[in-house]
């Protein structure tokens, strides 16, 4: 006897059977929840630009403006929102959800493209995009700290190492540093010392830049042999920058040590992050992971805590 027998041989228990699924599907499609705002995640680009030490009203004009006349020529694009601070801009981008979010992002490489030629020549590095809507918040946080290397230690093995190598895990739109650490060499000058010797900065600043280049040398060529020339001329410690020179006065060589102190520290020093945990509070570096739009988040940190292992061992 099978299943299908008893259904066959009881007619009316099948046809009561049936209409009891029919009544209580309908009963539980009427007491799903609606709502009137349903969670959608839009296909969205955040486009960012720098030009260090403009003003808001210059990062409108010069860099936001010529962006935002390419990009308003770009097929499903639902809104466009850009916000211009000192040195900095950001466009975001939101498209309807027929566009397909790698085809967007390939038509907004192009229209920066397209751009490059009427944005300022100054600016250090073209305009870049992520696959990420700036009002979504983070969907993991990564502290990292130690109680013996250098914060700027810390810094650079999270920006170079683990936020690139998350960045590679599909899903992930972005890996933001919160507290940031950057190493860096500050040369404090005096101004009384410029005055006597009358130099200006800018020439301090051009010493500087001459003096620490990484530049191929050239090649030797002989008859039977060629030698590759290799200098190193990039200065990596507040120390081998102490003895440049920066000009020269009454026939003797004015150094950058002459006019003030060269030391060791970060980039910005007015910004910190810390990480409170059963040891206390203390110092740390913070990376926040934000996904693409559409993605499951779910899979995707599953897919960052496997990579965490890997990262002990280095």
């Amino acid at each position: 006897m099978n299943v299908a027998e008893i259904f066959i041989r009881r007619p009316v228990m099948t046809t009561l059977v049936m209409l009891g699924i029919l009544m209580f599907g309908v009963m539980g499609y009427r007491l799903l929840p609606v709502s009137d705002l349903p969670n959608v995640d839009f296909p969205t680009i955040l486009v960012s630009a720098s030009l260090p030490g403009a003003t808001p009203e210059t990062m409108a004009s010069a860099v936001a403006m010529p962006l935002e006349k390419q990009f308003s020529t770009i097929a499903g694009v639902d809104s466009m929102t850009s916000s211009s601070s000192t040195g900095f801009t950001q466009i975001t981008l939101q498209f309807n959800l027929s566009r397909s979010l790698d085809a967007a992002a390939q038509d907004v490489q192009s229209m920066i493209a397209k751009a490059a030629r009427d944005l300022p020549q100054n600016l250090p590095s073209p305009p870049s995009y992520q696959k990420v809507n700036p009002a979504d918040a983070p969907i993991l946080y990564l502290s990292l700290s130690s109680r013996t290397l250098r914060l700027s230690d810390v810094d650079e093995y999270a920006e170079t190492l683990i936020a690139q190598r998350i960045s590679m895990v599909s899903g992930v739109a972005q890996v933001s540093v919160y507290g940031a650490q950057k190493y860096a060499v500050h040369a404090k000058l005096d101004p009384k010392a410029l005055a006597s010797r009358q130099i200006g900065i800018d020439e301090v600043t051009t010493a500087i830049q001459n003096g620490n280049v990484n530049l191929p040398t050239g090649t030797l060529y002989g008859a039977h042999q060629a030698f590759v020339v290799q200098a190193s001329g990039q200065l990596k410690k507040a120390i081998d920058y102490e003895p440049l020179i920066v000009a020269y006065r009454n026939g003797a060589p004015v150094r950058l040590k002459d006019l003030g102190s060269v030391v060791e520290g970060v980039e910005n020093d007015k910004t910190a992050s810390w990480f409170f945990d059963n040891k206390g509070l203390r110092r740390a570096i913070i990376l926040a992971i934000q996904r693409q739009p559409g993605t499951n988040t779910v899979e995707v940190v599953d897919s960052i805590k496997a990579l965490l292992p890997s990262f002990r061992t280095v």
